[in-house]
């Protein structure tokens, strides 16, 4: 199976099955250590590729401990802390990766909650986790740019130095994303001042602003509309399947890979 099936297969896994994960343990068992096994290609049950429950004295914090340590050639190279399905990831569950990250010889963390998977380095400052992830892995909504630089991280193609080379692009171009794509569900007053200020020549008043966002919300989704339109009837040799067009923009405006479309 090639290596964005699995990511795939195991997404549609994640997608039957969170309904019925209730807890840590169980998003561990079910989702995060497949990922591991399944998408990085580490044994989970061998200490010297994978150690749970992985310790080290921190300062002042004796005993704490990380998830799991991702180990290579006897060197801890991934730190993986865990959180239920059911929670949203917050910077704050990061605590432990912080102290880690600096005691170790560690250059990737990651956050996950079985469903997103946030990848940290120490781009901002030498052996200090950034409070940013440079990659984000959602297996509700996958974005299969991100998929070649994923697979640069198993157990197979380790490669380190051009994930870390290639990590500053992907953190920004990422945040990029994100933001445009939250513009589409729920656009800020700058978002929205830009383009009516470009359409409008009076004063951008309350009144105003409430009368555009609705006319920017609508205008964004309908040029999305044309751009999927454009591009199935391209690819199915211009024929105007209606029904299946519909379907298909529906699917990417409602979805953050709205952002991913090629607009050149």
């Amino acid at each position: 199976m090639e290596f964005a099936e699995l990511i795939g297969a195991l997404a549609l896994k994640v997608r039957n099955q969170r309904g019925a994960i209730q807890t840590e343990e169980a998003t561990k068992n079910a989702f995060i250590m497949p990922f591991i096994s399944t998408i990085l290609g580490y044994d989970v049950f061998n200490p010297l590729e994978v150690v749970s429950e992985f310790t080290a004295d921190v300062g002042v914090k004796k005993g704490e401990k990380v998830d799991y340590a991702i180990m290579r050639d006897g060197e801890v190279q991934i730190l993986v802390e865990c959180k239920k399905s059911t929670e949203a990831l917050k910077i704050e569950h990061a605590s432990q990766l912080f102290r880690y990250f600096a005691v170790t010889n560690a250059r990737i963390a990651v956050l996950t909650n079985g469903e997103i998977y946030q990848f940290y380095t120490d781009l901002d400052a030498p052996n200090r986790m950034d409070e940013k992830p440079f990659l984000v892995l959602d297996l509700m909504d996958i974005d299969e740019t991100l998929i070649p630089e994923l697979r640069k991280l198993t157990k197979d193609v380790f490669d380190l130095d051009s994930i870390i080379n290639s990590a500053e692009e992907l953190k920004y171009i990422g945040q990029i994303k994100r933001t445009i794509a939250a513009q589409f569900t729920e656009p800020e007053d700058d978002w929205i001042r830009f383009f009516t200020t470009r359409v409008y020549d009076g004063a951008f008043t309350q009144k105003i602003r409430e009368q555009f966002t609705s006319l920017v919300a609508k205008s964004t989704k309908q040029f999305l509309n044309d751009q999927v339109n454009d591009r199935l009837k391209t690819a199915l040799g211009g024929s105007n399947f209606s029904g299946a067009t519909s379907e298909v923009r529906g699917e990417v405006i409602n979805s953050h890979e709205i952002v991913e479309i090629d607009l050149a």
